[in-house]
């Protein structure tokens, strides 16, 4: 066993892992924090999706010991209490979450969207959200969805 510390959504945890766990492991099975859901665990679906130092990476595929001493962030740490992040008004707005299962992946994809590029096209949205799997095929509202968080995002900018 492993000696890890981490940092999600601002808080500090500590915990032993092996060579062999994965950060999704951690989050979920160790730290309860479940909105990174198990979906493909080979790195496919994107609905383990988490920001790691603010870029996207998916934890079932990333070694948890690797992300030692970095920012970790689920969809429960972009909103503060009682304020939601515009990403997950948006969502709710516009009926981008569906069933649920994706949302929190889509969520923080389109968040590395915007962090990049706060004024995207349709297509730089559909592009950015293309390595998220949404089983209900949903995909119209969830562009919506990121196209109105960017507008409001920006709206709040001036």
């Amino acid at each position: 066993m492993h000696s890890l510390e981490l940092t999600v959504n601002g808080r500090s945890y500590q915990t032993t892992v092996t060579l062999k766990t994965t950060l999704l492991e951690v989050l979920r099975d160790k730290l309860f924090i479940t909105s990174p859901k198990v979906g493909c665990n080979s790195g496919d679906c994107g609905t383990c999706s988490v920001l790691i130092d603010d870029k996207l990476v998916r934890s079932c595929i990333t070694n948890a010991l690797s992300t030692q001493g970095k920012e970790i962030t689920t969809v429960e740490g972009l909103s503060k209490p009682g304020h939601l992040h515009p990403l997950q008004e948006a969502f709710h707005e516009k009926y981008g979450a569906q069933c649920g299962f994706c949302t929190p992946g889509m969520i923080l994809a389109a968040k590395a969207l915007l962090d990049e590029n706060p004024k995207p096209s349709r297509k730089d949205v559909r592009e950015a959200l293309s390595g998220n799997l949404c089983r209900c095929a949903g995909y119209g509202k969830i562009v919506d969805s990121v196209m109105a968080a960017a507008e409001q995002m920006g709206q709040a900018k001036n």
